[in-house]
């Protein structure tokens, strides 16, 4: 029971600096289970992502999924709780007075700060997740020619994805 209310306390302090989203927050969750308390191996810690961003529904179920790899049921419950309550509550306790001070200075500085400090977080999640992967000088390309033809064409990413699969598949990646 221990290593239940310790996750619950571990995602519970992560939850209030989750800017962005869980998936901003995978180096610390990785650092947290994989580096730290050893709860999960990298290949696995990175396969749950996998698992999380295929299947429909929030970013957050990540945190579910590393949960219940972690300490099963009473886990996921624990890891689900802890990054979505805090923050829940004490926003909900702190929004009317953020509505108060509407158009202050300081709120604005904030309210823009943030969006850089999401966009980092997500972006050093994906350098974290493309490390562990072990992508080849090959699969960097692809990952370029993707990018640049995602935002140079109007091609819906399912077809991006495909090509992905079918290239891995294959085994030329």
């Amino acid at each position: 029971m221990s290593t239940v209310v310790e996750l619950f306390v571990e995602f519970a302090i992560l939850s209030f600096v989750a800017f962005g989203g869980a998936t901003a927050l995978l180096p610390e969750m990785h650092r947290l289970v994989v580096d730290q308390h050893h709860w999960l191996d990298a290949a696995t810690f990175t396969h749950l992502y996998a698992i999380a961003q295929a299947a429909p529904g929030p970013n957050v179920l990540v945190v579910t999924l590393i949960g219940w790899q972690i300490a099963g049921l009473a886990g996921a419950l624990a890891a689900t709780l802890a990054m979505c309550l805090p923050m829940s509550v004490l926003i909900y306790l702190l929004i009317d007075h953020w509505e108060r001070f509407s158009g202050r200075r300081w709120q604005r500085a904030i309210s823009l700060g943030v969006a850089p400090l999401a966009v980092g977080l997500i972006f050093s999640g994906a350098t974290l997740i493309t490390q562990s992967v072990g992508l080849s000088g090959a699969a960097f390309g692809v990952l370029a020619v993707t990018a640049v033809a995602a935002v140079r064409t109007r091609w819906h990413p399912l077809w991006f994805i495909a090509a992905g699969a079918i290239l891995g598949a294959s085994g030329l990646l």
